[in-house]
């Protein structure tokens, strides 16, 4: 099969499909270019993460193309039940990249209370000369320990997130309408712990998390999970983070809830208008941002390659 990787794939991937008598291709071909260099071409599978869309007009433009796979978890950029209905193979790797998010959800919130992503970029700057004032103002940090973490959604992801959790100390509830209770598995030592977790509804969860960590999908109808409403339901003084989609907090109430206090501080990783998200946010004080990296790990990325690759020998 010819193979275009349109947005790149991790070459333990690429070694597997070559291995296999397929061809792969790794140079990105602008949105605009995609239908003509599917047909030009002759590419029967287009593999994308999030860069690349793959819509329906580009599947009833491609008559040869095959298969579809999305290198990660969300598939809000590829029109998956047309494609399904058209008989073409679309599918995604939903584990190769949980450990590597829920990594991420713990670095930020260890940020977060910590202030260090705001102190490593004034340290450098004012560290010389504000020495003690910086002091002061970074002096005021909280344990997770003790606390307790909120995960709304209860899939792969979350369930990896409260596994770091759990291990942190922090006491865990979860809100999943698709999942009543997991057994979370904890590795220590060469022993191993089962936590059972049971989901709860979300308002009690909102009401009663320190911290917030959401791993839900683009919501079909675009709306926001946490708005202005859920925003007031929580805490004086929580922390949100968002390592899923954007869009799933409406930021123009995040930014209130964080001006006015309500909201202590809040870990971006994915925004709206991606590539160019709303700049207020990647300013604000109280808001430690990254540029959707949560699966971006060489080992996340080469479990993304193999799982993609393994699919399509399986399928072709």
């Amino acid at each position: 099969m010819n193979i275009l990787a349109n947005d790149g794939i991790a070459n333990s991937g690429k070694i597997i499909l070559e291995k296999a008598g397929h061809k792969v291709v790794t140079q990105t071909v602008a949105q605009e270019n995609l239908i003509d260099a599917i047909n030009n071409e002759n590419y029967e599978v287009v593999l994308v993460r999030s860069a690349t869309t793959v819509r329906k007009e580009v599947m009833d433009a491609c008559p040869n193309l095959k298969m579809i796979g999305r290198g990660g978890v969300g598939m809000d950029n590829i029109d998956v039940e047309y494609g399904r209905s058209k008989g073409l193979h679309v599918f995604n790797t939903p584990a190769a990249s949980s450990q590597s998010v829920a990594e991420l959800v713990m670095t930020q919130l260890f940020s977060l209370v910590r202030m260090t992503y705001d102190a490593n970029k004034e340290m450098p700057v004012n560290g010389a000369s504000n020495f003690k004032v910086l002091k002061k103002k970074y002096g005021k940090g909280v344990e997770l320990r003790g606390k307790t973490l909120g995960i709304i959604g209860f899939g792969r992801i979350g369930q990896s997130v409260a596994q770091y959790a759990i291990g942190c100390g922090m006491n865990v509830v979860a809100h999943d309408p698709f999942v009543a209770n997991a057994d979370i598995k904890l590795s220590l030592q060469g022993q191993s712990v089962t936590v059972s977790i049971a989901t709860i509804g979300m308002e009690e969860l909102i009401s009663s998390s320190d911290f917030i960590s959401i791993h839900v999908p683009k919501q079909a109808d675009g709306s926001a999970v946490i708005g202005a409403a859920e925003l007031a339901k929580m805490k004086d003084g929580a922390y949100l983070v968002n390592i899923a989609r954007g869009g799933v907090i409406n930021e123009s109430d995040l930014l209130a809830a964080l001006d006015s206090g309500k909201v202590a501080g809040c870990a971006l990783d994915v925004f709206e208008n991606e590539p160019t998200p709303n700049d207020a946010l990647l300013k604000h004080s109280k808001i430690a941002s990254t540029p959707h990296v949560g699966a971006a790990t060489l080992e996340a990325q080469d479990r993304i390659g193999e799982e993609l690759a393994n699919f399509i020998i399986a399928h072709c």
